[in-house]
């Protein structure tokens, strides 16, 4: 039989009630979306999150150097610009661009401060990263305006988002009162 001290039973007690308070995200997913007929207006009172780090890259042509709020490396001698998005950071609803494709932003400071996410079959309807031209190893995103590349490890980057807080706005109920013959 496995014994806790005080000590360590009053820990184990405040990791689970951390845990506990905190949001319970699940992935956002074209069956949800369908199912809830949400309207625009709806989508942006949801809080997305994100489930894996993404991580813009873009070369630095000499001079020009447009930096957004990334750091600058170099990488094999070139100079590069890479902006990190972490997993589980606040995203909220701006557009739709077309059907099935929403348009997320993760910062303050601009309109065009978005990516784009959309359903992917192979993650099980999943809205993930889009990007256009992908390779083997990249693909190409247009962030505040500007090309930057991602990883194909970020193809499965998807939103979430806090199901609880879901649920509660998304039920009205009520309780039939019944009714008698006179």
């Amino acid at each position: 039989m496995l014994r806790l001290s005080a000590g360590s039973s009053l820990f184990a007690l405040a990791i689970l009630l951390l845990t506990s308070c905190g949001p319970t995200l699940s992935p956002f997913t074209q069956r949800l979306y369908e199912d809830q007929r949400w309207s625009e207006k709806d989508m942006e009172k949801i809080q997305f999150y994100l489930s894996e780090d993404i991580v813009l890259t873009r070369e630095l042509r000499g001079g020009s150097s447009d930096i957004v709020r990334g750091e600058i490396k170099i990488v094999d001698g070139r100079e590069v610009e890479q902006l990190v998005i972490r997993r589980k950071t606040p995203g909220v609803f701006l557009f739709s661009p077309k059907e099935e494709r929403f348009a997320v932003s993760f910062e303050d400071g601009g309109s065009d401060r978005f990516l784009i996410f959309g359903p992917n079959p192979q993650a099980g309807g999943r809205y993930t990263l889009r990007a256009s031209d992908w390779n083997r190893r990249s693909g190409t995103v247009t962030y505040d305006g500007l090309r930057w590349q991602v990883s194909t490890a970020d193809a499965f980057a998807a939103l979430m988002v806090d199901m609880k807080r879901i649920r509660n706005r998304s039920v009205r109920s009520r309780v039939a009162g019944g009714r008698r013959i006179d």
